[in-house]
């Protein structure tokens, strides 16, 4: 006796469940410039690499005689692939099935997706189209009653944030559970004009008197502003390779340790115009992006978060081939200086890099915390302690080099002090409470206002105190701990990387209670 007949009707249920929503509306979601989730998760995915999970799960018709007539498939697609060789967990909405909206999906099968990640200490894709297993009003009809709202399964969602790489691409209009999905991972994607994210969209909020377009409500131009996502891509396909790029700096799980590669630069390479990079005139901007490019092996820097917190760049990079996670200041944005937003970037980085054991490289030149009127309005001191708290958590081994100015509470922030941790400072470092030009009045008012020439006496204050700012004064004190030639920078750093490796610790990190 066979199962022929049965293993028949598994490839008749297969092949109805991969029509997705139909002809019609596969069509339609094409000629909006959208790919399908089925070519999604190819494109992703190593080639002939995908594994379906649930791939006959769905709300099937019979006729009178209990035969199968047809089927409408679950609106999300699950199972395993790899990514760059490595396993992963891949879930994708499909939008041609009623939009993502929960009443055309299986929840069970969400929760499934995220125990599945989590149990297999595997990274996780989310390929968000729609209000991703969400509400939809036409549930009430369907269903004939309403419900008290409830996300089954979140605690597996919050839970994978600490185990695993996560990843979520937001590849449509997201709202609601959707939208939510999106913001709970390390890190996120929107395309350019065909995503947007919403807690609801237009139609809802015309309700309040706003009438808006998709984009003009939740369009990538706000969100990756406000850092609610991390990054844009001008295409899927671009999207893609951001999230496998990012992938590849990563552990599987956070109980095994990021991976060397060989990457064939050599850590003795050394560049001589840094010893040119930073401007004496200590107001002229530079460009730290290059400086970071110049250290780190080539071509490895992968930014995250570039269009949010703008005076604070955050990304992964490696170093002699191993993974590091690296923070720098930037100061084309506020001299560098770390507002409300730049703070809770810092904050976020530092805990992705805590998470899964990336050493941090630091390249300084912090003036402080953004000081006025719109500093205070916005919180900045609360946003900065709290990014202080995680660094003073963090313990992942740490190196800060002081490129320029190291200033105020902020500068303080550039490494937890109460611990041991690499530090060098370039010949153009700079550092101490206030900028001297910045406080001279207040701390020399009386001596200023006896003067018979303020502003002469003012100059010879200065002059006097640009003296005893040489960095060797403070070298002299052991104070900074090495003054080096910037073009030695990079050796120093793959040292640092390499000494390392053998400190970091694999398992799951634990925090205190920020502030």
């Amino acid at each position: 006796m066979s199962w022929e007949k049965e293993i028949e009707e598994l490839k008749i249920r297969q092949t109805l469940a991969k029509k997705m929503g139909g002809e019609e509306k596969v069509a339609r979601h094409v000629n909006a410039g959208k790919l399908t989730v089925r070519d999604r998760i190819d494109k992703i995915l190593d080639e002939g690499s995908f594994e379906e999970v649930g791939s006959v799960t769905g709300k099937a018709e019979y006729d009178a005689d209990g035969n199968l007539v047809d089927m409408q498939p679950a609106n999300l697609i699950t199972g395993r692939g790899r990514v760059n060789g490595r396993r992963v967990v891949v879930a994708g909405d499909d939008f041609t099935v009623r939009g993502g909206a929960n009443d055309a999906g299986i929840r069970e099968k969400l929760i499934h997706v995220e125990n599945m990640a989590g149990t297999l200490h595997l990274p996780l894709i989310r390929l968000v189209d729609g209000t991703g297993g969400g509400g939809s009003v036409k549930t009430i009809e369907t269903e004939g009653r309403t419900y008290v709202p409830e996300v089954r399964g979140w605690d597996r969602v919050i839970d994978n944030l600490s185990k695993v790489p996560v990843v979520a691409l937001a590849l449509g209009s997201t709202a609601g559970l959707g939208a939510a999905r999106v913001a709970a991972s390390h890190y996120s994607v929107m395309v350019k004009e065909t995503s947007q994210m919403f807690v609801a969209g237009p139609p809802v909020v015309a309700r309040t008197g706003e009438t808006l377009t998709k984009n003009e409500l939740g369009g990538s131009e706000i969100h990756t502003r406000n850092g609610a996502v991390d990054d844009e891509a001008n295409s899927e396909e671009e999207a893609f390779e951001h999230a496998r790029r990012f992938l590849s700096y990563l552990p599987p799980s956070v109980f095994e340790l990021p991976e060397r590669v060989e990457t064939g630069d050599d850590p003795n390479r050394r560049e001589d115009w840094l010893i040119r990079a930073i401007p004496r005139e200590p107001r002229k901007v530079y460009k730290m992006r290059k400086i970071i490019d110049a250290v780190v092996d080539q071509g490895s820097f992968f930014e995250i978060g570039k269009k949010w917190g703008r005076s604070v760049i955050t990304g992964f990079a490696r170093l002699d081939g191993w993974p590091v996670a690296v923070l720098a200041s930037d100061p084309y944005h506020y001299a560098g200086a770390w507002t409300a937003d730049a703070a809770d970037k810092v904050l976020r980085f530092v805990d992705l890099a805590q998470t899964f054991h990336l050493p941090v490289m630091h390249l300084v030149d912090i003036p402080g915390f953004l000081v006025g009127r719109q500093a205070e309005e916005q919180a900045t001191i609360r946003h900065g302690v709290r990014a202080m708290a995680a660094i003073a958590q963090a313990t992942v081994p740490w190196c800060a080099i002081l490129v320029r100015k190291t200033y105020g509470v902020a500068g303080a922030a550039h490494m937890n002090s109460g611990r041991f941790n690499l530090r060098y400072a370039w010949p153009s470092g700079d550092w101490g409470s206030l900028p001297i030009a910045g406080g001279l009045e207040a701390a020399y008012k009386s001596e200023l206002e006896a003067s018979d020439d303020p502003k002469a006496k003012l100059d010879e204050i200065e002059e006097r105190l640009n003296q005893l700012r040489s960095p060797f004064r403070t070298a002299e004190r052991f104070m900074i701990e090495e003054i080096i030639d910037p073009r030695d920078t990079r050796k120093l750093l793959c040292d640092f990387a390499e000494m390392a490796a053998p400190l970091r610790e694999a398992g799951v990190s634990t925090f205190k209670v920020r502030p």
